[in-house]
């Protein structure tokens, strides 16, 4: 389980068949354990000098953002919480649900309005003033028309994580709140 608070903005070294590499200043990762890229929940399999190599499932690869990435792109990362951690953001299993396209994004004052068109199988997972994770990231939900929703963005998010740099046309991974989306059937 993740939290949704990225701790690192790494980059893409490699996508080759079914492994990732992400360079990345983190510490204390293990192999075996669990990295959240973008969102993702990958289990590590090497790491040698600031490279984190990760394995990829073909389902994972076709069901979300990160069969699309290309080497220098930038992805959100977030260790799996230990038991004793704060939760600052909301419980995160790491199990996108789908993908989402950026309609827009707006700049009004110290805000990023970002709204996000989606199957309505996921939007209808979403509560109003609820949790979502996109690319991994904890937001609120400020908004939901139909097969949209928008979430706001501050500047410290943008600049600690990939949000920063959504455009219209950007596909994000969406994993709605997990108890709201249980709730909700």
């Amino acid at each position: 389980m993740f939290t949704g608070i990225v701790r690192d903005k790494g980059r893409v070294k490699y996508i080759r068949g079914n492994a990732i590499s992400v360079s990345s200043r983190m510490e204390d990762l293990n192999t075996g354990g669990s990295l959240m890229v973008d969102g993702v929940c990958l289990t590590i399999t090497k790491i040698s000098g600031g490279n984190i190599i990760m394995d990829i499932g073909r389902e994972t690869l076709a069901k979300t953002s990160l069969g699309k990435l290309k080497a220098g792109a930038y992805v959100n990362l977030e260790p799996a919480m230990k038991m004793t951690d704060r939760i600052d953001g909301h419980i995160v299993y790491g199990h996108v649900l789908g993908i989402g396209r950026v309609a827009s994004v707006k700049h009004k004052k110290n805000t990023i309005i970002i709204l996000v068109k989606a199957a309505g199988n996921i939007v209808k997972k979403l509560l109003e003033k609820g949790s979502v994770a996109l690319n991994g990231v904890s937001l609120t939900v400020n908004e939901i028309n139909g097969e949209s929703f928008k979430v706001g963005i501050v500047p410290e998010t943008a600049k600690r994580t990939n949000l920063g740099s959504l455009n219209s046309g950007s596909i994000v991974n969406i994993e709605p709140d997990m108890i709201i989306a249980a709730a909700k059937g």
